[in-house]
Parts: structure tokens; C-alpha cells; sequence
């Protein structure tokens, strides 16, 4: 487990926070940084055809050690960190046999149970958090570690039977552009994992359908002693949208399958004001709904202005990954016994959010979603018990068992 941390704790103290307003790809050059090091340190495992290529993608094989065709199976985790919440100077703080205790971040801020009480289910394990300035970066540089530790394991201990294994750390999973330039046919793998979810156990094969908006309000500016039947306030329409959206259907009021609109930057004056807006929903039907209403309001409210001074710009981002998984319901069996061999019970529930693998399941790769281990994502908050990167990377280890047994029974 202390190679496990070490490699972590090293991978985290990389910024390699992501940029959602940069078209470039990566968004942003620090996460060639740990791209780097992690090609030096998989070539030094004894990893093979190891590549890094133009825009970032990280990829490398253990080859099969078996004389019998077994299908190829890949494991994927995200290089970036979220863009909401500095990376910078990570400082991890460690804390030895934990026993339900708050856990003092700096003279500030706290983990207490009350407010996160996920803590308890850690008590006498080693919990990493961050000094209360700064994100952890489990999401996903516990990913990172695991998938590595768990390849450097089965290339040390070769009587453990194994198909060929695919790998790849990506760019720019935060800012939703992770599986945009990822290359299906040169991965090679049949299906994959990516090593993104959160508590001990989770495996999701089914998250959100996703769009973004960017809403432009024009006004216009006149003095407001003499405004009367003059002045257009931008500030004032773009308002009146937000609040014509359903009011209970926003993320702090929803949980489960429930969807909402979600309103997460705003900024404008009299003349132009901008905000912008993320749409999610588990069902399609719902989540097209949710689109048509938000064109809808704009249309209405240019109607009542006498002009089209609202527009909206309106995409989707990444689909429901169930439909593409259910036909092969078996990579979700391998995984779920690759969690019992590990001692650990299986939770299976949707992803209130979404991961490389339900943009990749689109593009051709069945790829679900298995927990790192972490909590409280993007921001000060964040920590992961140590033990749950070990449980994480002992999954790994038994998918590959179990893949080549099964394989091997035909």
C-alpha cells in the first residue's frame, strides 16, 4: 500500500488543473508535466508500446502472458484536475487510524462527520485530505496510481495469468473534452473501466445526458435620470430567464434520477450580460424536454421585448452510457466479482455527472465506471482513505483474473 500512497502523493503535487475557456488541446501545457512522468516511470515497470502522442493521450500495454485468445480489456483514468478549484502546491495531510474524529484542515476549515459523515466509513484507515487551500486531486490521480500500481503488480508477480491490457491516461476530462481525440482503434481493447468514481465500491454503467448553454442578453445604456422608455437592462432580462427556469430543479434540491438546470456563471452590465447554464437528465426523453424549454424562454422573452435580444447557444456535451452497456452486461458481472474476490460489496447506482467512458461508449469502447476511492470532489474538502486505493488496485488485478479465466472456461 505505501507504493500505492507514494505514487500518489507524488502524481498530486503535479498542478495539472484544466482550462474550460481554452479551445487549445490539452487546455492547459502543466499537464504535459505529468504526462512525462508518468511515460518515464511506465516505461521503468516494464510497460510496452508506451506512447504519449500530440494531443496528450497517454497509452501503454502489458502483453498477454497466456497461450489462448483472451479479450483485450483496457483501463483509462484522467490526467487533469477540475478547473473550479486550484491544484497548485497541493499540501496532503495524513491521517493514521482514523477514529471518527473532525479532522482539522488549517485554523479555518474541518472535516467533520456531521457535515460529511462518509468519513465514519473509514474509521481505522489512513485518510489523506488537503490543508483546506487547495483540492486533493484524487479525482483522478488516485485513478492514475491505481491503474499504474496494479500493472507494476502483475508484472512482478507473472504466474498471475492475464490477456493483453491496455492503458491510457487522457487530458481534459474536467473541462468535458477527455474522450474527444481518443483513438478507439489504436487502444485496441475490446472493453474498458475508467478509475473515476468515488466510494469503495461504486460501479456505475449509467450517468446523466448532458448539454451546456451560453445565454447573450443585449441592453442598452442610457443615463438613468432620463432612462424612461430608453434604457434596456441586460442584467434585468438575463434575470427573468434565470428565474422562469423550475425553481425546485436545481442541483441542491435534486438527488438520484432527478435532473436540473444548473446556472453557473454569470457576469454582464447594462449593455450585455452572459451566464451559462448546464442541463442534465438520466432520461432522454426528459433531458430533450429540458433543451426545448430552455430555447423556449428565450423565444418568449424576445417575443415580449419586441426583439431578438436573447441568444442562446445550446450543445450537447455526452449521452446516458446504460444503452450501449446492457448488451454487454458481462464486463459489469467481471467487475462486480472482481470487487466481492477483493472483499468488498458491490454499489451499483447511476452517476449523478459523467466520465470519459460515457463519451467513449458512444464512440464504439463499453466503458463503466469503477471507484477510485475518493470524496468531496473539487475543492478543499476532498479526501481518500489509503486503503481504498489498495482495494481499488486489487479490482483491477482481479478483473484481469477473472477475464482471462473466463476466457479460458470456453
Amino acid at each position: 500500500m505505501q507504493r500505492i500512497i507514494d505514487r500518489f502523493v507524488r502524481y498530486i503535487q503535479i498542478d495539472t488543473q484544466s482550462d474550460p475557456e481554452n479551445p487549445a488541446f490539452p487546455s492547459t501545457d502543466k499537464q504535459w508535466n505529468l504526462a512525462h512522468l508518468l511515460t518515464e516511470e511506465l516505461n521503468e515497470i516494464g510497460m510496452q508500446e508506451v506512447s504519449l502522442d500530440e494531443n496528450c493521450y497517454l497509452m501503454a500495454t502489458l502483453p498477454s502472458n497466456v497461450d489462448f485468445p483472451v479479450p483485450t480489456i483496457g483501463f483509462i483514468a484522467h490526467l487533469d484536475t477540475s478547473p473550479d478549484y486550484s491544484g497548485a502546491n497541493v499540501n496532503p495531510q495524513f491521517f493514521p487510524n482514523y477514529k471518527g474524529q473532525s479532522l482539522v484542515l488549517n485554523e479555518n476549515f474541518s472535516l467533520t462527520p456531521d457535515l460529511f459523515p462518509e468519513l465514519l466509513l473509514y474509521k481505522g484507515q489512513t485518510i489523506i485530505t488537503t490543508d483546506g487551500t487547495t483540492l486533493l486531486g484524487a479525482d483522478d490521480k488516485a485513478g492514475i496510481a491505481e491503474i499504474v500500481s496494479a500493472m507494476d503488480y502483475l508484472i512482478q508477480h507473472p504466474e498471475i495469468e492475464h490477456g493483453k491490457i491496455r492503458i491510457c491516461f487522457t487530458p481534459d476530462e474536467e473541462v468535458g473534452k477527455g474522450a474527444h481525440l481518443f483513438d478507439i482503434e489504436k487502444f485496441g481493447a475490446d472493453w474498458a473501466y475508467t478509475m473515476d468514481g468515488s466510494q469503495v465500491g461504486e460501479l456505475e454503467y449509467e450517468n446523466f445526458n448532458a448539454a451546456k448553454a451560453k445565454v447573450s442578453v443585449r441592453g442598452k445604456a442610457v443615463h438613468p435620470g432620463y432612462a424612461k422608455g430608453k434604457m434596456v437592462n441586460s442584467i434585468l432580462i438575463a434575470n427573468e430567464f434565470i428565474s422562469a427556469l423550475p425553481k425546485n430543479e436545481i442541483p441542491q434540491e435534486t438527488e438520484g434520477f432527478d435532473g436540473f438546470f444548473h446556472v453557473h456563471d454569470l457576469k454582464g452590465d447594462i449593455e450585455k450580460t452572459e451566464f451559462q447554464c448546464i442541463i442534465r437528465d438520466h432520461n432522454k426523453d426528459e433531458f430533450e424536454k429540458r433543451k426545448i424549454l430552455f430555447l423556449k424562454i428565450a423565444d418568449n422573452l424576445n417575443l415580449k421585448l419586441g426583439e431578438r435580444l436573447v441568444e442562446v447557444e445550446l450543445s450537447d456535451q455526452y449521452f446516458n452510457m446504460r444503452e450501449k452497456i446492457e448488451p454487454v452486461m458481462q464486463i459489469i458481472e467481471i467487475a462486480e466479482n472482481a470487487m466481492r474476490m477483493a472483499g468488498i460489496r458491490p454499489v451499483i447506482h447511476a452517476i449523478r455527472g459523467g466520465t470519459d467512458g460515457a463519451q467513449l461508449s458512444y464512440k464504439g469502447l463499453p466503458c463503466p465506471n469503477i471507484f477510485a476511492g475518493g470524496h468531496n470532489f473539487h475543492g478543499r474538502y476532498e479526501f481518500i482513505a489509503a486503503e481504498s486505493m489498495k482495494k481499488a488496485t486489487d479490482v483491477i488485478v482481479n478483473i484481469a483474473k477473472l477475464t482471462t479465466e473466463k476466457a479460458n472456461k470456453k
